[in-house]
């Protein structure tokens, strides 16, 4: 008996739909049977919040809240969580009446209905999550649930510290204050600059309005990273699914 897959596994259930600890860990890749065992031994895995030491211990691999040495193993589902580049020029919709490129262009040779987790500027390119976890969308694109948002900008003019000092200090907008988690100058020249930022927010065209605010506007905005999820290696407009590891961490993020 099948329980799904999640991450590329492929979990074997008994017929109650329950599976040894080891083996789920060890199926999941965790580590060799034998580590896994020992990994058990040492204290190291926590089912539902408590430690579990018994060899042979059974759970069900779709709602257990598993952890290992501290790091959260996602449960196995049917849902898919993808990681995509998306390209200047695409609308961060599944569909648009105006009959521009959407997401669901890159993505028409999946079988899901996909949901897009948040939403990029048409005209910013980067990292943008995809899944068929409506839940985890939803949760993903709160703004109660902070998860870090990098964005590397060019952007105009030559940037000084004391604008670094500024945006971390906190700047207000029309719509209210900007938190800056990180922020840091890559290059800096007379003409141009590349600033690197890590925010909580995702709300419209923030990133391009706190840069304009402080006297620097945007000319090529880029989101390279979602929490643990980065883009490099994705080619634009090219997708892959998350590891199990980045799953995992965005899982406890969005409190799921």
């Amino acid at each position: 008996m099948s329980a799904g897959t999640s991450g590329g596994r492929d979990i074997q259930t008994d017929e109650d739909g329950l599976i040894r600890l080891q083996k789920l860990l060890a199926q999941s890749g965790v580590a060799s049977r034998r580590r896994c065992e020992e990994l058990m031994l040492e204290g190291s895995v926590e089912v539902d919040g408590e430690v579990v030491t018994r060899l042979g211990t059974k759970v069900d691999p779709r709602t257990a809240v598993i952890r290992v040495e501290g790091r959260r193993l996602p449960p196995v589902s049917a849902h898919v969580y993808l990681a995509l580049n998306k390209p200047r020029g695409v609308v961060s919709t599944m569909s648009d009446p105006e009959g521009r490129k959407t997401l669901q262009d890159l993505v028409e040779d999946r079988p899901e209905r996909l949901f897009h987790v948040g939403r990029l500027d048409t005209d910013t390119s980067g990292l943008i999550l995809l899944t068929n976890d409506g839940d985890f969308a939803q949760r993903m694109a709160h703004p109660s649930y902070e998860v870090d948002k990098t964005y590397v900008a060019e952007v105009e003019g030559e940037v000084f510290r004391r604008t670094i000092k500024a945006l971390l200090e906190g700047v207000t907008l029309e719509d209210g204050p900007v938190t800056v988690k990180k922020a840091k100058v890559v290059e800096s020249f007379r003409e141009k600059s590349i600033v690197e930022l890590v925010i909580h927010e995702g709300r419209n065209r923030i990133v391009r309005r706190l840069l304009d605010s402080v006297g620097h506007p945007v000319r090529r905005l880029t989101r390279t990273a979602i929490g643990p999820v980065q883009l490099a290696g994705i080619p634009s407009g090219g997708m892959r699914e998350l590891t199990i590891d980045e799953l995992g961490a965005l899982l406890d993020s969005a409190s799921l």
